[in-house]
């Protein structure tokens, strides 16, 4: 069987953030920051044009998904126990057992995940990938999809989604 992709990484496809890992036993890390890099595999048919997309529709896509999250603190909205509470003065407050922190509202993002993991800020990214992809290419033949975020060389969180085979 053949299969073809495009591998996509760019020095740009990246971003910083704030974050705290919550462990099984309920201990959680300190508040701390990473610089993450993300790369994307999209695999699928080739065109009649020998491509599986354009590198120029899904670099653009990535891109403003990196861009979003850049600069800001990403908080797990899905946890059990972590609560979150905008306040009217235009901060917001995150509560995780005796840990208490107050920040700007504009400073904060609330992603529907459960836990703060590169792991899961792949599955994030690559959900709202699919679903760019889907919005703006709705024609393009993908298959499947790979997002990898690295916080630290050699130390990455991966996302993969495939279609379901058909009948």
């Amino acid at each position: 069987m053949e299969s073809w992709a495009i591998d996509l990484y760019k020095e740009y496809f990246k971003f910083s953030c704030a974050h705290f890992l919550i462990f099984p036993d309920g201990s959680k890390e300190r508040l701390h920051g990473h610089n993450y890099h993300v790369q994307v595999v999209l695999s699928g048919q080739l065109t009649d044009r020998g491509i599986v997309m354009d590198f120029n529709h899904a670099k653009p896509i990535v891109r403003e998904l990196c861009d979003a999250l850049d600069e800001h603190w990403l908080v797990p909205g899905e946890h059990p126990e972590l609560k979150i509470t905008p306040r009217a003065d235009g901060h917001t407050e995150v509560v995780y057992r005796e840990a208490h922190y107050l920040v700007p509202s504009e400073e904060l993002i609330v992603l529907p995940i459960n836990n703060a993991s590169a792991e899961n800020f792949a599955t994030y990214l690559g959900r709202e990938l699919r679903s760019c992809l889907l919005d703006r290419h709705g024609s393009t033949r993908i298959e499947a999809l790979e997002v990898s975020v690295s916080e630290t060389p050699g130390q990455r969180g991966v996302y993969r989604y495939a279609d379901a085979p058909s009948d």
